[in-house]
């Protein structure tokens, strides 16, 4: 018997045991007392139970992300394992697309595996929808999702407050003089929504009637990401400036904004998001939002280890991004 059969026979999750066991309060005296009921049914004292803890646990993590391929993602996934990897854990990576059945599909297979807890890479994984796969998953094991919010118990929250940043990065351009502002992005996502609403936020803050005309949804992939300052090029629009909601999105701006003879950033400023490998190699260097990637996944693993631990854990935690500056737009 280990620590996830106590868990399920109560109807509670491991981290309730967990305090339980390790008294660290916090715990409905309803709930206790059922959890340390189950625990004597099945002859088992709390002492010995709470010392044999650490030996019944399988070490393991589950890191689940929708693309490994994604620069951001594999960035995330590599951060999160050399840590987990330095705590003591070993880490189980399950790439699951982007269809809710494959992605629901994993994460019952990986709890039947009996990780001590599961990671989401990504808002992805938190649903338009029902989001009540998640909740179910949060019964056995804890969850954190980096860049999303559930606020089912046992669910923890990290993320970078990229509405913030993109609302910094629209007052800078306003005062160097670009007003005439466009945004382009590819998902929509908890993410996602908070960059295009820090956009949003930005140019009403000037007085911008139009800026719904000014927002740009590309598909997931180079060519679209062209073809979308193209298409916002071809509608007549003045374009001095161009926020992008990924670094890719604004390599391909870039290049488009070149084929029309336009100079970055000279005619337009170019602004992207994640601080990735690509703005450092892009041409001209892309200033980019650092969303604090590594920031985020070392607090993921902490927060696991202080939730294995018992400890009282804030469910949500927000890390700020900053401006990384290079030669598409000189702050």
């Amino acid at each position: 018997m280990n620590i996830y059969d106590i868990a399920e026979r109560a109807g509670v999750s491991i981290a309730t045991v967990s305090r339980i066991l390790n008294k660290k309060g916090n715990v409905r005296k309803a709930t206790e007392e059922k959890v340390l009921s189950v625990i004597k049914e099945l002859g088992y004292t709390p002492n010995a139970f709470a010392r044999a803890l650490g030996l019944n646990s399988l070490k393991t993590v589950a890191v689940v992300c929708s693309d490994v391929s994604d620069i951001f993602y594999a960035k995330a996934v590599s951060v999160i394992e050399s840590e987990l990897r330095e705590k003591g854990y070993d880490s189980t990576l399950y790439c699951t697309g982007m269809d809710i059945k494959d992605k629901k599909r994993a994460m019952q297979t990986l709890l039947a595996k009996k990780a001590d807890a599961m990671i989401l890479v990504g808002s992805v994984f938190q649903e338009r929808g029902d989001n009540t796969h998640i909740e179910e998953v949060a019964r056995s094991i804890p969850v954190v999702i980096i860049n999303g919010e559930f606020g089912y118990d046992n669910t923890y929250s990290i993320y970078c407050a990229e509405h913030k940043a993109v609302e910094e990065v629209v007052d800078l351009l306003v005062a160097k003089g670009r007003k005439q502002l466009i945004y382009l992005y590819d998902i929509d996502s908890f993410s996602g929504d908070n960059k295009r609403n820090g956009f949003i936020t930005g140019m009403k803050k000037y007085g911008s009637k139009n800026y719904k005309k000014r927002i740009f949804k590309c598909e997931r992939n180079f060519l679209s990401y062209r073809e979308a300052i193209l298409k916002a090029l071809d509608y007549n629009l003045k374009v001095d400036g161009v926020v992008c909601s990924e670094d890719l999105v604004a390599v391909g701006a870039i290049k488009a904004l070149a084929e029309k003879g336009f100079v970055v950033p000279g005619d337009v400023a170019v602004v992207g998001c994640n601080n990735s490998i690509i703005a450092e190699c892009a041409s001209p260097a892309l200033t980019s939002i650092d969303n604090k990637v590594e920031a985020l996944c070392v607090d993921t693993v902490r927060t696991l280890l202080d939730v294995f631990a018992g400890k009282d854990v804030s469910h949500i935690k927000k890390i700020y991004g900053s401006i990384v500056p290079r030669e598409s737009f000189v702050v």
